[in-house]
This record gives structure tokens, sequence and C-alpha cells, in this order.
């Protein structure tokens, strides 16, 4: 009966919309702020030096939206009509773009030069893959051009990813009771990440030094500290008082674990399929990665306009939080 929960438990995490906020009204909730337009904002990237935001809208026929922090506008980029497809050597084995059935998930952007920079989309869908955008910023909206992709392995179905330093990347198989990282590196396969295995690995973020992963651990409620390319297997970790979804860096060097959290695990499923969220809450936790302590910054009641948190980044003077179930908004924090 648990497996059956647990597996229930990554289905909806993976393909529950609910479109029952779009008639919603964007005011405020006491001191919590919004943004509204992108629907089911699952993940969250800032575009360097820049008042953009990329939000993945996790809904089946779902977009990348740019949004702007300045005056918190949204726009739909991909897919669209005058979408720019430009397939590069480095992704040689991607069979082409494809633009029907895009359902994006978990998003990594990596800072370039000259204002061009690269951004790595989850999708599921009508194909399992790492979809690779290039984004040029300009003096309005910036430009997104799609360069690429690589396929999962079959029967993988990825969560999060992040770019490595030798131009490859890593990413999450979220799956209960047992899940794992996978590497790829340009001319190679996805291998498994030795000592990655855990229930249900989520978010994802590598050191700067490409020496260590930190992925959110869902099921475990933790956030582990597991080394990369060294001659020793090194598995640490931290207890949160949330199931972890995605995690992100801060300004200060600390990672921002975003996830929720019920009376049981059921409740979450509940929460998901049946709108019935009674003692369900979005939390945020700043994670010292150094030291591994943990410190929670928000709590959040679920309620009908904001479900379910998966993740939170640092914009000026607050923190954003996205979120799924058809929510058709960004939940805005002051800084803490």
């Amino acid at each position: 009966m648990r497996k059956i929960l647990q597996s229930s438990i990554c289905v909806l995490l993976l393909f529950t919309s609910w479109n029952g906020f779009a008639a919603a009204e964007c005011d405020a909730d006491g001191d919590v702020q919004f943004l509204c337009g992108p629907v089911s904002p699952e993940d969250l990237a800032q575009v360097p030096d820049s008042p953009w935001v990329v939000a993945s809208g996790m809904e089946d026929d779902g977009y990348l939206y740019f949004t702007n922090s300045d005056d918190l506008s949204t726009t739909a980029v991909y897919p669209a009509a005058n979408a720019r497809h430009e397939l590069i050597d480095r992704f040689a084995d991607c069979p082409g773009p494809l633009t029907s059935g895009f359902r994006p998930h978990g998003v990594n952007l990596v800072r370039g030069e000259n204002g061009i920079h690269t951004l790595l989309v989850v999708r599921h869908g009508d194909r399992e893959s790492i979809e690779v955008f290039e984004i040029q910023e300009t003096s309005s909206t910036p430009e997104l051009t799609w360069i690429g992709c690589v396929i999962a392995p079959d029967g993988i179905v990825f969560n999060s990813v992040v770019a490595t330093p030798e131009r490859g990347m890593a990413a999450t198989h979220m799956n209960l009771p047992m899940g794992a990282v996978y590497e790829w590196q340009p001319g190679a396969d996805w291998e498994q990440v030795p000592g990655s295995e855990s229930a249900g690995p989520n978010g994802i973020e590598i050191s700067p030094d490409g020496k260590w992963f930190y992925i959110g651990g869902w099921g475990t409620r933790s956030i582990i500290k597991l080394s990369r390319g060294q001659s020793e297997v090194i598995v640490d970790s931290v207890d949160l008082p949330h199931h972890v979804d995605n995690v992100r860096w801060s300004t200060d060097g600390s990672l921002l674990a975003a996830g929720h959290v019920g009376p049981e695990m059921s409740s979450i499923i509940t929460c998901l399929s049946q709108q019935q969220c009674d003692g369900v809450s979005t939390r945020v936790t700043r994670v010292d990665v150094n030291n591994l302590t943990a410190r929670e910054i928000i709590n959040y009641p679920s309620n009908p306009q904001f479900l379910l948190g998966t993740v939170a980044i640092e914009i000026g003077n607050e923190v954003w939080v996205g979120g799924i179930a058809g929510s058709n908004r960004i939940a805005r924090f002051e800084y803490r």
C-alpha cells in the first residue's frame, strides 16, 4: 500500500493540473504580494543582470514565460508561432525541435558572455528530454532560441536539471521509493551518479567548482550533499521540516530549499487532486551548505489562490515562490 501511495505522489507531482485559479484576483494576502500571469510556474530562474525571470508553466501544452520584475508583466515565449530553432553540433543526436505536447518542468540557467546565456529545461509530454535554449538579452524582451535537446534514457522521467562545468548536465529521476541522479556529457550516454540513490530526489544544484551536488530530498525531507568526481563517494545531509522540491543558490552562498508539507504524505495527494489542503503549507528553508544547518524562512498555508509552492529565488529585496496545480501566480515575500 505504501508503494502505491508513493507512486501516486510521483505521478501527481509530475502531471496534475487544475485551472480553478484562472479567474482569481491578484490582490495581496496580508504581507504576501503576487505576480499574476504564468500558469503553474513550477520553476524559476533569473536572467543575469536584468529584470527578467524565466518561469516554466508545468501544464499539458504549457509554456516558458518571461516575467519582468520591474513592471510585473508576463509573456509566454515558447512554444510560439515565431519560435526560433537552430540545432547546434553539440546536440547532434537530438532528433530536432518538437513544440507539440510541451510540458516544461525544472529549469537551469547558465550565465554566458556578452548577454548570451544557456537555458536547460526538463520537458515532458510528447517526449522525455532536456531541451536546450539560448537566451540573448536585448533592450526589451530577451530573444529565445531552441538549440538542441538530450533525450532521457528509457524509463527515466527527469524532474530537475543543472549544468556541469564540463558543458554537460545532471538531472534527477524523482522516483519513490528510490530514485537517482543521472549525468550526461557531450558525445556520451547518460550515466547514473554513484551514491545518488535516495527516496524521491527532486531539486538539484552543483557547487561552483563542480565537486559537490546538492539534492533536494522530497521523500527524505532533507538536503543531500553528494561528492562528484572524487576518489571516494561522500554523502552527507541535513534534515528539513518539509518535503524538498527545487533548490536554488542564494546571493549569500546559502541554498533556498522550497517545498511543502502536510499532516501525512497522503495529504499532498489530497491537496493536489481534490484541492482539500487542510494542514498543508508551502515552506522555504535557508540551508548553510558548509555547516549543513537549516533555518526555515517561509511557512505559508495552502489556500485557493496558491496551493503548493515548489521553488524559491531571490529577486531584489523579495523572495519569489512558484507553484503548481494551475495557480496563475508567483507569491512574493519580503526578503528573509
